[in-house]
């Protein structure tokens, strides 16, 4: 069990709904333990969650997620939200789907990770980057809300 007080002092809070099969969040897994470990330094702090329904998708199930974490070598945690009462939470509807919360945790930006999640390369709106640096930086955030792409939580 975690809660958001595990993470006072942090000048800024990554959320990121994902998984272990989505091709989005497999393809945006490396960006995500880069970013982590160039912020981290500077207060921010990323959290991974799973909230995908393991009976139909048990390639998300516990078990895997702690193989899947280890094997790409995650520089953050990476929770299981079991009874999707997070997600619900948030009202989070796919994977990644990225929350970034202030020193405050007050939300400040929400959507996906940038523009391209085929090629790093060919990115052109790093989003979320863009909103990490603003927060960390004491600027506002410049585009506070995109869409957010990628594979639907799987409910129960």
């Amino acid at each position: 069990s975690h809660s958001l007080s595990e993470f006072r002092g942090k000048s800024a809070l990554v959320v990121v709904f994902m998984c272990n099969h989505c091709p989005y969040v497999q393809a945006n897994a490396e960006r995500l333990i880069k970013m982590q470990r160039e912020f981290a330094d500077r207060g921010v702090q990323f959290v991974g969650i799973n909230s995908n329904d393991e009976k139909l998708y048990p390639e998300d199930g516990f078990d895997k997620m702690k193989v899947y974490a280890r094997i790409r070598g995650f520089s953050f945690p990476y929770l299981r939200d079991a009874d999707q009462k997070v997600a619900k939470a948030y009202d989070a509807q796919c994977t990644p789907e990225v929350y970034v919360f202030d020193k405050d945790k007050k939300l400040r930006y929400h959507g996906r990770i940038d523009d391209n999640y085929q090629d790093f390369s060919a990115v052109k709106s790093p989003d979320l980057r863009n909103a990490v640096e603003a927060l960390v930086n004491g600027k506002e955030v410049p585009k506070p809300l995109t869409n957010a792409i990628g594979c639907s939580i799987k409910w129960v």
